[in-house]
């Protein structure tokens, strides 16, 4: 049995990618960038990879960040008219109540600083809502999806040099918006106001999107509380004020905020190379370990972490012996910056004066990333790096018939192989299937264990093995792309 097929084997038949993320998920709890969680979930993490008898396993630390925040209660139900339990999550590093509060709800209707001045003394011990003038639309499309192969067909042919302009958003607004939002919050913490209530239409069906509330380093105020709520709930409260019946809210929000250790860290360990040419040379792969608060991060980032893991287990089992090494990160701080696999480039593989890589980074062959959900891989973005796509399409070959062969051209963002591409690194995100990540967990509270696909896991961790594998014993390092200006409709940060 050749070692592809010992990789199908263990990887299809004797997963433990469902346990690892059990660990990272239920039993660490959210990881929100410097919190309790976050360390569970990391030092289990290096815990388990050392086990395995990875190499240098280790929390380092790459920089300050900034202070730890952790929610510890919340409770919040309307109680006057009547009482009725509210779907909602305090957004992160918010204040909290000081204990249950009963207070009014206000409806705030300001288009301009100037009307907003006219709430001012009006805010003290009440809850805060803004006018909405938006309506719930139903949606007619499923919320989870396969790419169907006309556009999987659409991403091989794709062409970096006829992209069209994209057009211009309504930065202008969206920015004029949240100043105005942000002066409600200034005059409401002055004032003594005890909350504001946000929503959006997409914080329907259950659902609610919450991320953070404001400034986490060190030395920067609490930030005033600001709570995400259902936005069914939200429409009821606004209908009732609108037609002059008092609303009442019980509010009892405790959170901890820490700057003991500000420091932010990346789980680090490695399988050392045998080869007395190139084991001075490296594979990367990774994942982001923080996650939001709303749930646990399963598919954001959780799924991607265990698929890495997963993929070196293995190689382990198999008893691989590399040429190159091959060194694993689940990196922190993605969610609020690409913090942690930028910062770990930049002090490993960046030289200071060009911003190009320099000659640790030089040894580097390739970085591979996954953090697009639970969905099973289709191929690879390969960030217009043309002499990578014929490389990637033979390494697909064998995975063919679990639906794995397209490459494309395309750039995608919003992950950490960006860290490496910006400086000229063989940086690589996998293409996935959907499922339902943009659509329903994504950065909200339905992003829990059950909302995972465990075959496609399964697929994506042997697929990543395997492509391990042929990273380490290519006789050459993988091409690096000539530099192309990206095209205004590329998808990027």
């Amino acid at each position: 049995m050749n070692i592809i097929q010992k990789i199908r084997t263990e990887g299809l038949n004797n997963s433990q990618v469902m346990e690892i993320i059990f660990n990272l998920t239920d039993a660490s709890g959210p990881r929100l960038e410097g919190s309790p969680g976050f360390f569970r979930a990391a030092n289990w993490a290096k815990n388990k990879l050392a086990s395995w008898g990875l190499e240098n396993a280790k929390l380092e630390p790459w920089g300050d960040w900034g202070k730890s925040w952790e929610l510890q209660k919340f409770y919040i139900a309307l109680t006057t008219p009547y009482y009725k339990p509210l779907i909602a999550f305090p957004k992160s590093w918010t204040s909290g109540t000081n204990g249950l509060q009963n207070a009014e709800v206000i409806l705030v209707d300001a288009k301009d600083s100037a009307s907003l001045l006219t709430y001012t003394g009006k805010l003290a011990g009440k809850i805060i809502i803004t006018l909405r003038t938006d309506t719930l639309i139903p949606t007619y499309k499923a919320d989870a999806a396969r790419l169907a192969d006309s556009t999987l067909q659409k991403m091989a042919d794709y062409d970096p040099k006829n992209v069209p302009e994209r057009p211009r958003g309504q930065r202008g607004n969206l920015r004029g918006q949240m100043q105005l939002i942000n002066q409600l919050k200034d005059m409401a913490k002055k004032e003594g106001a005890v909350a504001m209530l946000s929503t959006s239409p997409r914080n329907a069906e259950g659902t609610v999107f919450v991320q953070g509330g404001g400034q986490f380093a060190p030395n920067t105020p609490e930030n005033f509380l600001d709570i995400a709520i259902a936005y069914e709930d939200y429409m009821t409260l606004q209908r009732l004020i609108q037609h002059n019946i008092p609303v009442n809210l019980d509010l009892d929000t405790k959170t901890k905020f820490s700057s003991d250790d500000v420091k932010g860290y990346n789980v680090i360990a490695e399988i050392p190379g045998t080869d007395k040419k190139l084991k001075e040379q490296l594979i990367m792969i990774g994942g982001h370990l923080d996650s939001w608060h709303g749930a646990t991060g399963a598919t954001d980032n959780a799924a991607g972490c265990a698929a890495m893991m997963e993929a070196i287990r293995i190689l382990k089992t198999v008893g691989f012996k590399p040429r190159r090494t091959i060194r694993i990160a689940l990196w922190g701080g993605e969610e609020t910056g690409l913090f942690g696999s930028r910062n770990y480039v930049k002090n490993h593989f960046t030289d200071t004066a060009t911003k190009k890589y320099n000659a640790e980074g030089d040894k580097l062959s390739v970085y591979f990333n996954l953090d697009n959900g639970s969905g099973k891989i289709r191929g690879v973005y390969t960030q217009g790096n043309e002499e990578a796509r014929p490389i990637f399409s033979q390494w697909l070959k064998p995975f063919n018939d679990l639906g794995a062969s397209t490459i494309t051209l395309e750039n995608t963002g919003g992950t950490d192989h960006l860290s490496f591409d910006a400086i000229g690194l063989p940086g690589f995100q996998f293409i996935q299937d959907p499922i339902e990540y943009d659509t329903r967990t994504h950065h909200s509270n339905m992003d829990s264990y059950d909302h995972l696909q465990a075959d496609d896991l399964k697929q994506a961790a042997t697929i990543i093995a395997s492509f391990v594998y042929d990273a380490s014993q290519r006789d050459e390092k993988i091409p690096r792309k000539t530099f192309v200006p990206r095209p205004a409709g590329s998808r990027g940060f």
